[in-house]
Parts: C-alpha cells; structure tokens; sequence
C-alpha cells in the first residue's frame, strides 16, 4: 500500500463579521483532519461529515491502493481570519474541541454582545437624526434593509442598527476589554471540552503566525552604499506560535493566545486599539496569572522590549497591512520534517474573493473627496491581490521542476559515469556501511574532478550555505531576535570560518578544496545531505509504477528515517543547549563553531544512514538496488549541476507546491452564485452577520457546506489521472456530507429553519 500525506498550509484571510463563515470553514477542515487521524488508527466516527471523510479515505485506498493521512501543519491569519486560525492551532496542537466555538460564535458574534457599554445610547432618542445613516449604508448596492433580510428577522436588525449607528459618535463603538474576555472565554471552553489526540504525527510541527499592525511603527535598519544605514518605520508584525512536534496542554498560555486574537482584528473603528494594559486588566479580573509575560513580550516584540516600549506598543488590525500572509508560511516550509511521500497544498480562505469596494454611485465619474480618502486608508490596502505571493510560490515550484528535468536529462550520464567508476564492485558485493562509505567518498571525490573550473563556485556556494546555516540554528537557539543580532551571528560565523581556513574552496584541477575545507564540509553541511534524501525519495517515486509497494519499503523506511534524522538537526530544541553560550558570544565564534559541531553529529549520522541503507539494501531485487545505489552515490553529479539552480537552497520539500482556494465563488454544487447568492454577512460593509443571528447561523451552515465541497475536491485532487473517481460518484460523496451536515445542524440552528428544508430541497 503506497503511503502520501496531503499537508496543508492554510491562510486565512480577514473578513469582518464573516469570521462565523470561516469558523464554519475551519470546523470541516478540522473534521478531516480528524477523519485521517481516526482513519489510521483503525477507529471508525460514528456520524457527521467526519464519517463520510473517514469512509472517503477508505475508498480511496480501496480504489487506488494509496493510503492518505490528511495533516494541517501550518496556520497563517490575519484579522477574523487570525482568530479562527488562532483556535484551529490550538484544536490542531492539543487534541481539543471546536464544537464549544460554535455556540460562542453565534451567542456572542452580536453587535449587542460587542458594543462597549460606555459607548450604547443613553435612550431610544439619541441622535434619533442620524438614523438615516443605517439606510444610507444598507443601500450602497441599491438595496433596502427590508428587501435583505428575512421577514422574521428585519425587527431585530432594524433595532440593532438603530442601537449601532446611536451610539457615542467618534469612539470606537465595540469594548476592547469586552472582546479580550470573549476570546479568553472561547480559549477556556476548548481546554474544557473533551480532548482527543495532538492532530499530527510525533515530531511534526504546528507553526501558527498572526500578523498584526504596529500603530506608530519601530525602527528598522537598512544597509546602502550611501549613506552606509537608514533608518525606516516598520509597521508590519507577526505572532509566531509553535509547538515542536509535542503534544502540549495548550499550544500557548491563553493570554499570549489571546494577545495575537484580540491585536489582529482590531477593526479600526470599530474596536479600539489593542495595547498589554488592556490584557493585563482583563486578567486582573479574572484572577489569572501569566507567569511568561516579560519573555513572551520579548519574543514577540524584541526591539520594543529593547527600548523598553512593549508596555506602550499600540496595534490595529492585522489586515491592513497583510491581510493574506503567505510569507511566513511558505518560509516555515523549511523545517518541514518527512516520513513519506508529500503532496503540499497552500489552501487560502477568501470569504469574499473579486469584491469591489463602491461607494453610492458605481458610474465612470472620477471618486469623490471621501471615496478616495477611505479607500486610500483603509480599503484598498486589504483588498490587494495575492499575485506577489502566488507568484512567488509558483517560482519556487519553477525551479524545482526545473531541478527534475535536469536531473532526468543527465540521468544516464550520471549513472554511466558511477558505473564506469566501479566496474562491477558495485553490484556483485553486497553493500555494507564500511563499503557504502567508501563508495561515497570515492564517487565524491570522482565528481569533484568532473566539474573541473565550475566546483569552485560550487564549493563557494555550498560554504556560503553552511554559515548561513550554522549562523541561522546559533540565532534561534540563542532567542535574541532582531535582524542587528542576526548580522552579528552571521559576521562572526563568517570571520570564525575564514580565520580556520575552512573557505579555501578552488577549481577540481587545483584540488577542489583544502583538507580543512572538506573536513568542515564533512562536519556541517547539513543542507547536502538532505538534498540527497530528497532526491533519493523522489527516485523512489519514480519506482513505485514498476513494483509492488511491499518491496520498496524496506528502502523506503532507510530513506525516510534519515531523512528525518537530519531535518531534526534543524530544528532549535535540539541546540537549545547553547543559548547562553550564543548569548554570551560578542566576538570569535570559533568555540560556538566546535560545539554545533557536537550537536549536530553529523558523523554519527552518516554512519547510521549508512547502516539502515547497507540492511535495507541487502534484501532488495537488482532492478531496484541499482537505481538506488546510482542515485545515492551519483548525487554529487547532480548536486553540482543544480544548486546554483536553486540559489543555494536546495529543495523544501519533494515536489512543487500547488494552491488551492476556499471561497463562496468556488462550491457551486449546492447553490451557485457565490458570496451575493449564499452569504448575509457581506451586507452592512463585511459586518451584517453581527446584527442578527439568524445572518450568523446562515453564514456558519453555508461554511461548512462549502468546507465540506472544497476539502473533497482538494482530498481527491491527490490522486493520479488514472485513479480519479468517476464525476457521479464524486457528487454522490458530496451530497452524503451535505446532508450529514444538515442533519447534525438542524435541531441547533432554530433560526433558520426555511433555510435547511429550502437547502435540502436544492441538494435533492
């Protein structure tokens, strides 16, 4: 049975009062993730789309003979999207609940829950004038509040947006503290609700990162020909949470959980800014201690805790500046570890793609004073495109597309040159680890001279890597963030390497490298290694239409253990050791450079490589031996004549990274015509889910539904062409989760009654 994990990175975008349509979003990603985890664990869910998922991953491997573990390993948002992101970590990392979320979101989603009682009208008459106000904006698209919303509901919104509009005018309507307390309310029903198992794999991390807005900005320092350094003002921020690869009671303490909720969706104008009083006071209330406050302050916000600001630092809405954070997430893709075949997705949630911000007259006529004001300072930096991001997920997969066809293209050269180099030694003594190293070295050094006046810049190259490498695990084990410290590491890891002479590096016809060179090669270059793991797996994949998947898995076990083993070398915990001595270092990093040496051990496990592929080998048949054994020692050819493709990187993981988007716009099997057709929570500018419950039970059912279509589609997309289910059961499998959905949902959502028998009726 072949084996693929489906990893999804997942971004998520803001979106005001629709973060009850993502929630319902989220729940159905949830669900499948646990539909995999029950799934390969031999445990069957009893009802909901979670059994309709568990029986889709059945029948995939019925079908297709591929085993799928479906895993969220990387979360990003910003503003509603940051909290839904916020408690999917915390659901991912702890093995805790979403379904108590539900109840808070539709409670306590309510302009009447939010509004700041300081801020509400002292009578039904305040300003009773402005109350043409609420018409205005319920007919920026021609419409009347009456003609959008269901006779059984205009009352209550009616008078909540009579409540809204009347209240105090040039103050933030919505209670900061007010909303802190709901989101630390929602933190404690998850940590109270029954917890199943942490939703990934031992040793797979969850990276979680929320991107907020730094209100007055802080200094950061650019290096120029002239003037040597400037100082500009950097206003984007990022929250970053991790959790190891270790099951945690929670993945943070709650108040840092509720730090990042609360700072990314502070809607300007409608929350006030966030800043650490306002937290501390909320806790004070509550009788909560946070005993990690300074540290936590420090890591989050390093140069304010520096000049001694944090305490002061004000922050807005993450999305105003980065409402689709791709960024980090795809730079966490480099300390993925693997165990198997992956297929990595980018899934975005838009819950409102394409949108077009007019307002009253939609003519050709040049914008007016106010309409170019608040678009410039507020609209249209949240609705820029993602291009830039997409763009640059798409070259990186480019470039490793690129790196197959050379590899496939000097293939027979590379496996001839190997061949010539050891006649017939290689196939008729069985490999063992003494005679695997002495192979590599040999088909090593035979390499070197082949690349002739190219290994020199090679060689630069892969040095070049090493100490950003090494400078690279000395920063995050030492915890002094900040791109001043990161350049002191980087220079003194540099002048440390060039004072041993480890970066005499010259052409094959000179030698190709000093002694110390290649023994510093030996001790520290990690990303080599890995590099040919990948590509060994990748040779592996190549082999599987041509075997049976019980003999390849002794290699493929070898293959994977490695590869693990190395990528834990990157990974902080593991040089955590060395904190205070990065810390203390000021100048030589010579004795740091020793003492990575010894964390990283590297000898140690090439040697165990080496043995797991001399066992794993030995019991192979000669048409799969031989590919293996001429990759894994023809990996210098290739290396050589594909890093500087790569500018140095080497490759994240083993194939090119695919997009995927959740959005109205794209579930049309139930209802098409997207947000407009589906969604009430678009009205009132994104906030008409907050005036009523029945927009909100509204907007979280037509979530799910659209969760539950997207991730079947995105699930099924993993399986080659040949193995595609037929359309008609695809359908057949989407109509059984839709209906499942409903028939949980129903006798929870009593204010939308016509809505599920008008849904089922369009199921049919």
């Amino acid at each position: 049975m072949r084996e693929k994990e489906l990893r999804l990175a997942l971004v998520c975008y803001g979106g005001i009062s629709l973060a009850v349509y993502m929630h319902g979003i989220t729940k159905e990603i949830w669900r499948l993730a646990r539909a995999s985890q029950a799934f390969h664990g031999d445990q069957t869910p009893q009802s909901g789309s979670q059994a309709i998922y568990h029986a889709l991953l059945t029948e995939i491997e019925q079908h297709s003979n591929l085993r799928l573990r479906v895993l969220i390993d990387i979360v990003a948002g910003a503003s509603a999207g940051g909290i839904n992101g916020v408690f999917l970590a915390q659901a991912i990392s702890t093995g805790q609940s979403l379904e108590p979320l539900t109840k808070l979101w539709l409670d306590s989603a309510d302009v009447e829950a939010l509004v700041d009682p300081t801020q509400a009208p002292k009578s039904r008459f305040s300003k009773a004038w402005a109350m043409p106000l609420t018409w205005m904006a319920a007919r920026r698209s021609g419409t009347s509040v009456d003609a959008l919303v269901e006779p059984g509901t205009r009352a209550e919104v009616h008078a909540k947006l009579s409540h809204f509009i009347r209240s105090r005018w040039f103050e933030p309507p919505f209670g900061g503290e007010l909303f802190t307390g709901l989101l630390l309310n929602a933190l404690d029903a998850m940590a109270a609700s029954e917890r199943g198992a942490r939703l990934l794999p031992p040793g797979q991390p969850l990276d979680l990162f929320v991107t907020m807005t730094d209100f007055r900005g802080h200094p950061e320092r650019l290096k120029l020909n002239s003037p040597p350094e400037v100082i500009e003002t950097e206003h984007r921020l990022i929250a970053s949470y991790g959790d190891h690869g270790e099951r945690r009671d929670t993945l943070a303490h709650p108040a840092e959980l509720a730090y990042a909720a609360r700072a990314t969706s502070s809607f300007p104008g409608a929350f006030p800014p966030f800043t650490i009083a306002e937290l501390d006071a909320v806790l004070r209330k509550r009788n909560v201690d946070w005993p990690g406050r300074m540290a936590f302050l420090e890591r989050i916000l390093p140069q304010h805790s520096a000049a001694q600001a944090a305490e002061s630092t004000v922050l807005i809405d993450g999305s105003v500046l980065a409402n689709a954070p791709f960024r980090p997430a795809i730079d966490a893709l480099r300390e993925r570890p693997a165990r198997r075949e992956i297929d990595r997705r980018f899934v975005y949630i838009d819950p409102q793609p394409g949108v077009k911000i007019h307002f009253g007259d939609t003519s050709a006529e040049s914008p007016g004073f106010f309409q170019t004001i608040i678009g410039a300072v507020s609209e249209l930096p949240r609705q820029q495109p993602i291009r830039d991001n997409l763009e640059a997920i798409a070259e990186k997969s480019r470039r490793i597309e690129s790196m197959r066809s050379i590899i496939a293209g000097i293939r027979s050269e590379v496996e001839s040159a190997v061949e010539s180099l050891f006649d017939y030694t290689l196939f008729l003594d069985s490999p063992t680890p003494s005679r695997l190293a002495a192979w590599r070295n040999k088909a090593q050094h035979a390499a070197a001279r082949a690349a002739g006046y190219s290994y020199a810049a090679y060689g630069r190259l892969k040095l070049s890597g090493v100490v950003e490498g090494i400078a690279q695990l000395l920063y995050h084990a030492g915890g002094e963030l900040g791109p001043e410290r990161w350049q002191q590491i980087r220079s003194a890891v540099g002048a440390a390497v060039a004072a041993r002479g480890f970066d005499q590096m010259t052409s094959s016809f000179s030698g190709g490298g000093s002694k110390e060179a290649i023994d510093f090669l030996l001790s520290y270059d990690l990303g080599f290694r890995i590099r040919r793991m990948r590509l060994l797996a990748r040779r592996l994949s190549e082999l599987e239409s041509e075997h049976e998947e019980a003999d390849l898995e002794p290699i493929r076990e070898a293959i994977y253990l490695s590869l693990a083993d190395y990528l834990e070398c990157k990974r902080t915990e593991r040089h955590a050791h060395l904190r205070r001595d990065v810390r203390l270092m000021r100048g030589d990093a010579g004795p740091l450079l020793d003492k990575i040496a010894l964390s990283l051990n590297m000898n140690g496990i090439d040697r165990a490589t080496e043995a797991r592929f001399a066992t794993a080998l030995d019991g192979l048949a000669r048409d799969i031996k031989r590919p293996i054994l001429l990759t894994y020692l023809g990996f210098p050819y290739y290396d050589v004549a594909t890093l500087p493709m790569l500018q140095g990187e080497g490759l994240d993981e083993f194939d090119p990274i695919k997009v995927d988007r959740i959005a109205p716009d794209d579930a049309r099997s139930i209802r098409a015509g997207g947000a407009a057709a589906t969604l009430k929570g678009i009205q009132f500018n994104t906030f008409g889910a907050f005036f009523s419950r029945a927009y909100r039970e509204n907007d979280y059912l037509w979530g799910r539904l659209h969760g539950a279509e997207r991730m079947i589609d995105i699930t099924l997309s993993t399986l080659d062409a040949a193995a595609m289910l037929p359309a008609a059961r695809v359908a057949a499998i989407k109509r059984a989760a839709f209906l499942a959905i409903l028939d949980e949902e129903a006798p929870k959502l009593a204010a939308v009654p016509e809505l599920i028998e008008t849904i089922r009726r369009e199921i049919g």
